[in-house]
C-alpha cells in the first residue's frame, strides 16, 4: 500500500518533488495510482516509548495508525540464552529450559479504518473481544479496528490532518492540541475506559519461538469468569502472530494444541489451519495474525503445541508453540465494559 512518490523526470511538469521522507499513499480510486500526501517520517525511538497520539506505520501490516497508550509486558524469547536465572525473576519453563522473563513495551492502538480492507487477509481487524454481560454467559462481541504493536513494529510519522485516522473511537478518544507534540492528547473517556477495562485489556506475558525460520509470538489475555450450570467457567483469548524469516514460501495447514488445566484435565485439539485458513508466508507477505479463545473450569491452566507448515515440494514440518500460562485476575469486581462508560 505505501510508496513513496516518484520525482518527476524532465518534461514531467513543473510539480515539485517532494523530500525522500514523505509518507504518501494511493488515493482510493479504481487505478489506484494516485498518490496524496499522508505525513513525514520521524526517526523511530532506540530508547524510550512512544506517547498518546503518536502516528505510525504498523512495520510489518503497513496500516496507518495511533498511539492510545503503552503496555509493559514481560517477553520470554526463547530463542535469546539467558544467563542463569537469579532468584525472584520471572521465569517461564520449557520442558528442561528456563526463559528469563525481559521488560518489553507494547502500545493499544488503533487502526485506520481505511487500511483494514488491505490487511484483513493477513491481520484480524477485530482480534480485541470482549465477554458480554452477565446475561448472556456465551456472547462474545469485539471492536473493531483496536491492536496491540511491539516497540520494534512502530514506523513513526507526523501529520497536519487535525483528523490524521479514520476511526469510530478517534475523535471520542483523542483531540487536536497544536501546542502539543505528538498533536493529539487523551480525552477523558480515553482514561476512564483505559481504567475501567484494565483488568481485560492488558498484556502482561509475551511469549516467542522460532522453529526452522517460522517465528510464533502468542500473548494472551484473560477475559473473565462466568457462572454456568453452577460451575465457574473461566475465559481467555489468545492473540498468535506467524512470522517466516526466511525466502522461502510455507504454507499452515495443520494445529494441533494441548491444553492443560489446574483442574486436572488435559485436552487434545487438532484441526485444519486456523479461524478457518490455511495462511501462506511468503517473502512478500512474511506475516498472518489472529486471535482466538479458549475456557476451562479452573482458574488457571497452560497451554502449547505445533503448527504443520507445508513446504512448496510438499514436505512438511512442525513449529512450536511456546508454552504459555492462563492466568485469571484474582481481584475482578466487575465484568468488562467495553465501549460502555
Amino acid at each position: 500500500v505505501w510508496h513513496p512518490p516518484t520525482p518527476p523526470g524532465p518534461g514531467a511538469g513543473s510539480a515539485p518533488a517532494r523530500p525522500p521522507n514523505y509518507l504518501s499513499a494511493p488515493r482510493n480510486r479504481p487505478e489506484g495510482k494516485v498518490l496524496e500526501t499522508v505525513g513525514v517520517f520521524e526517526a523511530p525511538k532506540q530508547h524510550g516509548k512512544y506517547e498518546t497520539g503518536q502516528l505510525f506505520l504498523h512495520s510489518v501490516f503497513g496500516y496507518r495508525g495511533i498511539v492510545l497508550f503503552p503496555w509493559q509486558a514481560r517477553l520470554y524469547d526463547r530463542d535469546v540464552t539467558s544467563p542463569v536465572t537469579e532468584k525472584n525473576e520471572n521465569v517461564a519453563g520449557h520442558g528442561s529450559k528456563e526463559v528469563k522473563g525481559k521488560t518489553h513495551t507494547y502500545y493499544q492502538v488503533l487502526i485506520d479504518a481505511r487500511d483494514c480492507p488491505h490487511i484483513s487477509q493477513r491481520s484480524q481487524t477485530e482480534a480485541v473481544t470482549f465477554l458480554a454481560n452477565h446475561d448472556d454467559s456465551r456472547a462474545l462481541y469485539a471492536i473493531p479496528g483496536l491492536d496491540y504493536v511491539s516497540h520494534e513494529d512502530i514506523l513513526p510519522y507526523s501529520s497536519t490532518d487535525q483528523v490524521p485516522i479514520q476511526h469510530e473511537l478517534f475523535e471520542r478518544f483523542l483531540m487536536y492540541d497544536q501546542t502539543k507534540v505528538p498533536p493529539f492528547v487523551a480525552r477523558d473517556t480515553l482514561c476512564a475506559w483505559q481504567e475501567k477495562n484494565h483488568p481485560w485489556l492488558e498484556l502482561s506475558d509475551v511469549h516467542r519461538e522460532t522453529t526452522e525460520n517460522i517465528r510464533v509470538t502468542v500473548i494472551p489475555f484473560y477475559m473473565g469468569m462466568r457462572e454456568a450450570q453452577n460451575s465457574h467457567v473461566y475465559w481467555w483469548r489468545y492473540c498468535i502472530r506467524l512470522e517466516n524469516l526466511d525466502s522461502e514460501v510455507v504454507q499452515l495447514r495443520e494445529r494441533h494444541w494441548r491444553i492443560f488445566s489446574l483442574s486436572g484435565t488435559l485436552e487434545t485439539v487438532r484441526g485444519r489451519g486456523v479461524v478457518g485458513r490455511e495462511p501462506v508466508l511468503s517473502k512478500e507477505q512474511p506475516a498472518f495474525q489472529y486471535s482466538s479463545h479458549v475456557s476451562l473450569q479452573a482458574s488457571s491452566g497452560h497451554m502449547w503445541g505445533t503448527f504443520r507448515f507445508e513446504r512448496p515440494d510438499g514436505s512438511h514440518f512442525d513449529v512450536r508453540i511456546p508454552p504459555f500460562s492462563l492466568e485469571s485476575n484474582k481481584d475482578e469486581k466487575t465484568p468488562p465494559s467495553g465501549l460502555h462508560w
